[in-house]
């Protein structure tokens, strides 16, 4: 009889098996299905979903453009809701969705991500990304040129349809200009200002993205320019040797920085709370807006403005992409288009709301959409994006960050 009962459970297992199997099988199969739909087949079953975004969740302002701009719009024209889910580091998600994929979870809670760099590499590595999404997207097809560099590349890392783009950015330096006159417009001038100005000057400790992005400066300017990293840090072979000269300039610098270089503040946020409080009197991000908004929540100074060093700054794409498990798959696509609109991309640019530039190609946009981007008020702290777009510099293949923050760590923050 116990026998029996084992032999008995076996085959329902076996037929639980097959059930889930052709469950998953169907589900897949389902999914698959929209890369090849017309879109207004997309737009119908994506009509009463719940869309969960999974970002990072640091910035008030694009946590608000978020929820106060997207969702709502998404929500009476679309039928879809967006639920924001922040969280520290883009690398938690991709974490996660490791797990969720060795474990064979096929239904997951993530269904946007937004990413960009290494950790769109490790997921791309590690097929954690749906598919090849972007060419059903309307907006995509109207007002993107997937053939651009800053856009069929991530980091170097191919693009292949994975994500996409959201927005660029680019690197600027901010300063207090009623305390600096002459800002130093290349690294040579700054290690001459921060000697002059002493504990007036730090950078966030790595791997804080935007100290990360600072020191891949240095690496520029002190051995000889960009153009010898675009290419895999693997097939340089002596890597070591020509990083040195930044490992030294960085070295030369550290006592004349805050708190005698003893300490790097912990983050970003961190070393805008210095700014703010006057206790630095530089800055720097990733965001050319961010000051501007900051001056207007009152927290920057009026006197506040960014520039480029001579040199130009690291600008890159950030992306939004579906995971390979996402159980909404037609509501993220119809979120990321709507997101990728030259409303929404207009309502982004401005400082009010995020201040983030445009991902669309402006020759793409008709006049009238081209004329509602160049009348946003910037504010007197963003420089103009033709000045910005004449001082891009391109971002390092994704595989020189570890080696960079790595590096710091042994031969900077060590000694």
């Amino acid at each position: 009889m116990k026998k029996i009962s084992l032999m008995a459970s076996g085959l329902l297992v076996l037929v639980l098996a097959a059930c889930s199997n052709e469950t998953g099988n169907s589900a897949a199969e389902e999914a698959d299905s929209l890369l090849k739909s017309d879109w207004k087949s997309v737009a119908e079953e994506a009509a009463g979903q719940e869309v969960n975004m999974y970002m990072w969740g640091g910035n008030e302002n694009i946590n608000r453009y978020l929820d106060e701009w997207v969702a709502p719009r998404l929500q009476e024209e679309h039928d879809v809701e967006l639920n924001r889910v922040p969280v520290n580091d883009a690398q938690d998600f991709v974490n996660q969705l490791v797990d969720e994929k060795s474990a064979g979870k096929t239904e997951g809670s993530m269904d946007i991500i937004w990413i960009n760099g290494e950790n769109f590499k490790a997921a791309k590595d590690n097929g954690l990304l749906w598919g090849n999404f972007t060419g059903q997207l309307p907006n995509f097809q109207d007002y993107i040129d997937p053939e651009a560099p800053e856009v069929a590349a991530d980091f170097g890392e191919p693009v292949e349809g994975l994500e996409a783009p959201w927005g660029k950015a680019q690197f600027v330096l901010v300063y207090d200009e009623d305390k600096v006159k002459n800002p130093p417009k290349s690294m040579e001038e700054l290690a001459a200002w921060a000697k002059e100005n002493p504990g007036k000057f730090t950078y966030p400790a790595l791997p804080d993205f935007t100290g990360s992005a600072f020191i891949r400066h240095v690496l520029y300017e002190t051995t000889g320019g960009y153009e010898q990293y675009q290419q895999p840090a693997a097939e340089i072979a002596d890597l070591d040797k020509r990083m040195e000269p930044m490992w030294q300039y960085l070295n030369e610098i550290e006592p004349y920085l805050w708190r005698e270089g003893e300490t790097y503040p912990e983050s970003l946020a961190k070393q805008e709370q210095l700014f703010a409080s006057g206790e630095v009197w530089m800055t720097m991000s990733y965001d050319p807006a961010l000051a501007a908004s900051e001056v207007l929540k009152g927290r920057f100074p009026e006197s506040t403005r960014t520039y480029v060093l001579d040199g130009g700054t690291l600008a890159n794409t950030h992306y939004l992409s579906i995971p390979f498990n996402s159980s909404q798959k037609a509501g993220a696509m119809v979120a990321i288009n709507e997101m990728m609109s030259p409303e929404a991309q207009t309502a982004k640019l401005s400082p009010e709301n995020w201040g983030d530039l445009s991902a669309l190609n402006f020759e793409k946009l008709s006049a009238e959409q081209q004329q509602a981007l160049n009348d946003v008020n910037l504010g007197a702290a963003t420089l103009p994006i033709e000045e910005l777009e004449q001082k891009r510099l391109p971002e390092l293949s994704s595989d020189y960050i570890e080696i960079i923050e790595k590096g710091w760590m042994e031969n900077v923050a060590k000694d």
